[in-house]
């Protein structure tokens, strides 16, 4: 993956990346992927995600999960890099189809499953949790709802009850790995996951340029405080929660 630092790294302090908002093909966690209409293109959240996913040391056996696969490029990801089983878990049924057709292509242990936060946990507990869900703002008015990125007016909906129930999903010692805005709240979800008893860190930062549906949104971002006025960038952040 090419990058390039926006600051240097210093003690105690994670480095922000900048990334293109839709990184080429050969900056993606897997090239060539399946992703039929409507599923979740792989953009840089993905790509920081998976770069997180690479850092991790996996454990012998470890058992995966990754929540709102999508393409399922992180499950590709996890099980490239150790996992010995991986769950790949969407409401979307066309996302568990890309999911699986991607994995099988590549020989890779994943299996799929459609549902929320109860499917996941019913195939748990997890030794590596990946989830890179909903969370982007959007007005009360909006019409059709992208179920890909929308998530509530606060960008919230999916985030609150991941990071409330991620201790169910984790085993002793399991990792959870999560990507999102800052506009949605780091702090928050910090409390949250502290709040089940995991020790949380920021574990990677990068800044991303506005693409369409955020551009689109500018002003509703701007009446809510999300940004700052005339700003077309986002921070996003990778969380990572340890049991």
């Amino acid at each position: 993956m090419t990058t390039m630092p926006a600051e240097a790294a210093v003690p105690g302090r994670v480095a922000t990346r900048v990334f293109p908002a839709f990184p080429r093909a050969r900056e993606l966690p897997a090239r060539a992927l399946l992703r039929l209409p409507g599923v979740y293109r792989p953009q840089a959240d993905t790509c920081l995600l998976a770069e997180a996913v690479r850092e991790n040391t996996l454990r012998a056996g470890a058992r995966g999960l990754d929540l709102c696969t999508g393409s399922g490029a992180l499950a590709v990801t996890l099980a490239r890099a150790g996992a010995e089983s991986v769950l790949a878990v969407d409401l979307s049924r066309r996302a568990l189809v890309s999911a699986r057709v991607n994995a099988a292509a590549r020989g890779l242990p994943v299996r799929t499953r459609r549902g929320g936060l109860l499917a996941a946990a019913a195939g748990g507990p997890y030794d590596i949790v990946v989830a890179n869900p909903p969370y982007v703002p959007c007005p009360p008015e909006t019409e059709r709802l992208t179920l890909s990125c929308d998530a509530g007016e606060d960008g919230r909906a999916v985030l609150d009850p991941l990071c409330e129930g991620a201790v169910a999903l984790l085993a002793p010692g399991g990792v959870l790995l999560v990507v999102h805005s800052t506009m949605s709240d780091v702090d928050r979800s910090r409390e949250q996951l502290a709040a089940g008893g995991l020790r949380t860190a920021v574990v990677a930062r990068a800044r991303v340029p506005f693409g369409p549906v955020l551009t689109g949104r500018a002003r509703f971002l701007e009446d809510r405080g999300f940004v700052a006025p005339g700003v077309r960038h986002e921070e996003l952040v990778v969380l990572r929660a340890e049991r």
